[in-house]
């Protein structure tokens, strides 16, 4: 391959990753066409994307990145998984995928997050993470909980107490009602 077209590759490269802080490193090979299709249009449904890199290709695309470390002593072939909604969505998508029968050669090699290289044990740990989604619900609970409990708290004594200052008004007001006629 020439200088020129190692060049034309490495910038596309570095422009199709712009952007990207997180991604996985997956091995597809041995995998055959219809399964690689298959794997690709569900990847393609969470919007998580699949690429298969030459590694010196992709170390010099990435290498002032927060993905340079992902290629730091790589060797084998290699594809770079990104996108979903965050990095533990991917990593369990992809941890998924790999234990499923159908897509049996498909093996987790690595990855990076937050500039920091992964193995292939700590992203399946990460796999294991509470999506975004899943965080802010129970953030959400946190705080609305407290506040829930202080509103049935106020509230149950004070309807109490309203109830009995409402049948004391019935009250004199039935009594009031009655002297008179005397």
């Amino acid at each position: 391959m020439s200088k020129y077209v190692k060049k034309l590759i490495t910038e596309h490269l570095r422009q199709r990753l712009a952007g990207v802080n997180d991604a996985l490193l997956v091995n597809v090979i041995g995998m055959d066409a219809n399964t690689n299709h298959r794997l690709r249009r569900r990847l393609a449904e969470k919007d998580i994307h699949l690429m298969v890199v030459k590694n010196s290709l992709a170390a010099r695309a990435t290498a002032d990145t927060p993905l340079g470390t992902m290629f730091e002593g790589l060797t084998g072939p290699a594809a770079i998984c990104w996108g979903g909604e965050d990095i533990v969505s991917l990593a369990k998508e992809i941890i998924q995928l790999a234990k499923d029968e159908q897509y049996s050669p498909l093996e987790v090699r690595g990855g990076v997050m937050d500039g920091e290289r992964l193995e292939p044990d700590t992203v399946e740990q990460i796999s294991r993470w509470p999506t975004r989604e899943e965080q802010l619900a129970q953030l959400a609970g946190q705080l609305i909980g407290p506040g829930a409990s202080l509103a049935a708290q106020m509230l149950g004594p004070g309807g109490t107490l309203a109830g009995q200052i409402a049948g004391q008004a019935e009250g004199d007001g039935q009594e009031a009602s009655q002297e008179p006629e005397q």
